[in-house]
């Protein structure tokens, strides 16, 4: 175990012994960074704690207390402003140590204005202290695309951007025609009308369907009564709608509460955290987050740091937040949630009956979904690192290689000969370090040369690359050629390898490299006559095999845009008159070849560098085109 801290540094001792007992925050430093923020109710007992004896210490605590060489304070009034100011700085610092919520999801609410006279039904991805009404969230495109289609199918508010005028009544649009919208902006209903209409909304929005369902079946039996039993299927329609949206969410309270459930599940290292959302009584979503280096801390203390940046973040607070465990201040957390709604919060630790019920649902999940995680991560490191052990056991290398290079050469029957170079790093590819090549020496369909030519491109842009940037005290990498491959796989057999061998060795250098010859998917080395065979399922195989077919797709894909663009250029170059700086001005203008052939000699003439006996030009050589 690390000796105490203290006993390192007299800058340390000093501040310890003068440390106050008030409540705020405190930030553990590192050689001038900051690698954790926490806040204490007293900063005198909670900073001293950390170095008076390392043995309560969990493994995560106590590496972060051998790093530790400075630390800072800010004072606070109350235990809730510690707790805001925490959030504070643990978003701007994203500290090391701290639990971080790495999710960028922000999902999307409904947001009704009703500061305005003919509020609309609006999707949004933030929730902000406005004095609008939000509803949601809504996990998933679908599921908010579904209810959106169904509000607007039901009530007939207006869709539409456009400025209210009511002095100024416009004409109204289709949708008021099928009766779809109150026309608000011709005039044609009261604020009071229209706000009603809004309020059934808005109640379908917070999943109270039952009244509704009540007024729209009996709408329908007056219409089918009387006999117009086009309104009666259009009313049917709705409320098969709604019974859909019904079934989908299951009800889990008679009492219609508005409910967030949290749980967390651990496995020593990371800590994967449950929601469920509750709103009037119907579970209506969820969705779990990865914590990492979140495994051994207190279930409370990971469910408030969770609780603080998932609300902060823009998720809408409910009346009442369920959870697996109360952290150490529940008290401060629940008052910090109570100024973000501006409204009452009750922060519960259940222990029987239904919201007991629905906790355990939620730790369930958590527990499934780390499980699902942790596969996903072991199959992930199988295909990648673990591919890259493999390769390096096979082809006797003594470390596994960390940037393994593709190259594939593409050309048609010689013409515009191109290859490719494609980056793998631990086994995920690289795209920003992909590259093209031109082969400029080589004439006709000469894979072999083609290949050493490329070759010997890179390592010597390589070798001149790193002495440029060691000339001015730069490091190796961060250029666009500097960054050298642990591996070269050549796509093709003993032949094309030996080409690109002797290139490298001409470039002065002697990375490890490897031919695949398709037919057989055998690995050749160089100077070695009899090839290797890897078992059809194995991990280094796969790998391989997906860096040698990106390669393949990668100098493909610019070989047909070039064979395009030669195309193009070709038909441009036999009109008189029309030379590269025309062609380029056309084709920038026009964007492709269909839209300039059926351009007219005004249109053509428009383009920027085209005269008017240019475009007539071109206009004449594109109708005879037509004609003939």
């Amino acid at each position: 175990m690390p000796a105490p801290v203290q006993q390192k540094n007299e800058t340390l001792t000093l501040k310890l012994r003068t440390l106050p007992e008030s409540p705020g925050c405190y930030l553990m430093r590192s050689q001038g960074k900051i690698i954790y923020v926490g806040k204490a109710i007293n900063l005198k007992n909670r900073v001293r704690s950390y170095f008076q004896s390392s043995r309560g210490h969990s493994p995560k605590v106590a590496a972060m207390v051998a790093k530790i060489d400075d630390f800072d304070i800010m004072l606070c009034d109350t235990n809730l402003e510690a707790l805001i100011l925490e959030c504070n700085l643990i978003k701007l610092h994203r500290p090391y140590y701290n639990i971080m919520l790495r999710d960028d999801k922000q999902y999307p609410y409904v947001r009704v204005d009703l500061a305005q006279d003919f509020p609309r039904l609006e999707i949004v991805r933030r929730v902000r202290q406005d004095g609008a009404r939000y509803f949601g969230p809504f996990y998933g495109a679908g599921g908010i695309r579904e209810v959106m289609q169904a509000a607007n199918l039901i009530f007939p508010l207006r869709t539409c951007t456009r400025p209210m005028r009511p002095d100024k009544p416009t004409r109204p649009c289709l949708h008021h025609q099928l009766g779809r919208c109150l026309a608000p902006c011709a005039g044609q209903v009261s604020r009071a009308a229209y706000h009603a209409a809004l309020q059934n909304a808005m109640d379908f929005l917070n999943g109270k369907y039952q009244g509704l369902l009540e007024e729209e079946r009996a709408a329908m039996r007056e219409a089918s009564d009387a006999r117009r039993y086009e309104q009666a299927a259009m009313i049917l329609q709705r409320i098969q709608t709604i019974e859909r949206l019904m079934q989908r969410q299951k009800a889990v309270s008679v009492a219609g509460e508005d409910q967030d459930v949290v749980a967390v599940a651990q496995d020593g290292l990371d800590a994967m955290v449950q929601t469920l959302v509750v709103r009037s009584g119907r579970m209506v979503g969820g969705d779990h987050y990865a914590l990492e280096r979140a495994g051994d801390a207190p279930v409370g203390e990971v469910i408030e740091r969770f609780l603080t940046q998932f609300y902060q973040d823009g998720g809408a607070v409910p009346r009442e937040i369920l959870i697996q465990d109360l952290p150490e201040d529940a008290d401060g957390l629940e008052a910090w949630l109570r100024a973000l709604k501006g409204g009452a919060v009750s922060l519960h630790k259940p222990q029987r009956g239904q919201k007991r019920a629905l906790v355990l649902m939620a730790e369930k999940n958590a527990q499934d979904a780390l499980q699902k995680r942790n596969a996903h991560l072991q199959s992930q490191a199988e295909r990648t690192t673990g591919a890259a052990q493999a390769l390096a056991d096979a082809l006797g290398l003594t470390v596994p290689p960390r940037r393994i290079e593709g190259y594939d050469i593409s050309n048609t029957q010689g013409a515009l000969s191109v290859a490719s170079m494609v980056v793998c790093i631990e086994g995920m590819a690289s795209k920003k370090d992909y590259r093209h090549f031109r082969i400029k020496t080589v004439e006709g369909a000469n894979d072999f040369a083609s290949m050493h030519e490329v070759i010997l491109r890179r390592f010597t842009h390589a070798a001149k690359e790193i002495a440029e940037r060691d000339a001015r005290g730069l490091p190796p990498d961060g250029g666009g050629f500097s960054e050298l491959p642990d591996l070269v796989l050549v796509d093709g057999g003993p032949q094309q390898l030996a080409f690109a061998h002797r290139a490298m060795r001409e470039a002065g250098y002697d990375i490890p490299m490897f031919g695949l010859a398709k037919k057989l998917e055998e690995i050749f080395l160089p100077g070695m006559e009899q090839p290797i065979l890897l078992p059809r399922h194995s991990p280094a195989l796969h790998l391989i095999q997906r860096l040698r077919d990106e390669a393949h797709r990668f100098a493909i894909t610019h070989h047909r845009a070039l064979r395009g663009k030669s195309a193009t250029a070709s038909e441009l170059e036999a009109i008189p008159g029309v030379g590269p700086a025309r062609r380029k001005a056309l084709l920038k203008h026009f964007h492709n070849m269909a839209a300039l052939r059926s351009a007219s000699a005004e249109e053509l003439a428009a383009a920027p560098g085209v005269s008017r006996d240019a475009a007539q030009a071109v206009y004449l050589h594109f109708l005879a085109q037509r004609e003939g």
